[in-house]
């Protein structure tokens, strides 16, 4: 029988890094350090007690998750301005289910995240790249020529950029927002992660109706497994995107551990800025060791340049140590572990570079 696929689907893999049990983890950005006991009991009590009610359907406004989001983003965000999703992927894909489609255009500027376009694509929306600069930052007057040529009805642009750790300044967003016809996404995933001084687009959301902020439980939260991401903006943006939801899209499970993660918040994210200097040893490092690195502001470094990185994210897996191979030809992308992953990644590396 032949599947009456799609033709754009065919022949396609499914996206993914490779999921191989080895001593040191490094390649999808996860943290490294596990919520507390303490953390981990208040979450199972929760847990326990919800599911008392798993014969009902859960809030479908999660009322309550919105409202504890809201609070922990500030800004003076309202409840009413945040949307919620099955991590940050089900954000992007709602909201070009919401403002994409046939007919229109999303746009992104490479290197980027590499499921943006699939995003597109599983909306049936058309996809424009343009490009960043030699040292990943965007150019303001490249971008603006893009949206001017295309007029995209949606779009994205993470900050900090994946997988080059780049942040965006205000002046970059405010200025892609005035020129943009649609919504602009700033994909803020790794913001926890901000060096001191790198603003969040959060500050421009009250003044600028196109502007779109997600973020994610995954990482700073240390929730990769709880599959929580969420977004600020306009009381009229998330009302479209409860359009194209799926009904009770959020178990009664997943917003109750999220609340409780929002409760242990500055627990959670202690070890944020432990998190931060290992990126920035590691950074120091790897320039040390004659290698360029992409400035950072996520958990992450983007390290090069080799004739054959191949063969270097090889040899580390054959020492133990996975990273991830992504970016423009010629580099690395390693996660921030804790201080013993990253020792083990040292010694992996030194070996594997060894003429």
């Amino acid at each position: 029988m032949v599947l009456p696929l799609r033709e754009e689907l065919r022949g396609i893999e499914p996206y993914g890094a490779p999921q191989l049990d080895v001593p040191v983890a490094l390649n999808v950005n996860e943290n490294p350090y596990p919520p507390s006991e303490a953390v981990a009991r208040d979450v199972a009590e929760a847990v326990a007690g919800v599911t008392r009610t798993l014969n009902r359907y859960p809030d479908r406004e999660f009322s309550e998750l919105r409202r504890g989001l809201a609070d922990y983003l500030g800004h003076g965000v309202m409840p009413e301005q945040v949307w919620a999703a099955n991590g940050s992927n089900e954000v992007m894909l709602q909201l070009l289910q919401a403002f994409g489609g046939p007919g229109r255009v999303a746009v992104s500027f490479a290197p980027t995240y590499s499921m943006y376009p699939e995003y597109a694509r599983d909306a049936m929306t058309g996809w424009v790249v343009g490009h960043r600069e030699e040292d990943f930052s965007l150019d303001v007057d490249h971008a603006l020529a893009v949206i001017a040529e295309h007029r995209p009805s949606v779009v994205l642009l993470p900050s900090p950029n994946n997988p080059t750790g780049t942040a965006l300044p205000l002046h970059t967003v405010r200025a892609v927002c005035e020129a943009a016809p649609g919504v602009v996404v700033i994909d803020e995933a790794y913001g926890e992660f901000r060096r001191t001084g790198t603003p969040s687009a959060l500050e421009l959301l009250s003044t600028t109706p196109n502007l779109v902020v997600s973020r994610t439980m995954s990482k700073a939260f240390a929730l990769a497994g709880a599959r929580l991401g969420y977004l600020a903006a306009s009381p009229e943006i998330c009302d479209a995107l409860r359009v194209v939801r799926l009904p009770y899209h959020l178990s009664a499970v997943t917003q109750t551990v999220a609340l409780v993660a929002l409760r242990h918040a500055d627990e959670l994210l202690a070890r944020v800025d432990d998190l931060r200097q290992e990126r920035d040893r590691t950074v120091d490092w790897l320039r040390a060791q004659g290698l360029e690195v992409a400035d950072s502001d996520a958990n992450f470094c983007l390290f090069g340049r080799f004739e054959d990185r191949h063969a270097v994210w090889q040899g580390l897996l054959d020492r133990g140590v996975l990273i991830r191979e992504t970016g423009p030809d010629g580099w690395l992308r390693v996660s921030v572990g804790t201080p013993e992953e990253m020792a083990a990644f040292r010694t992996a590396l030194m070996e594997v570079l060894q003429p």
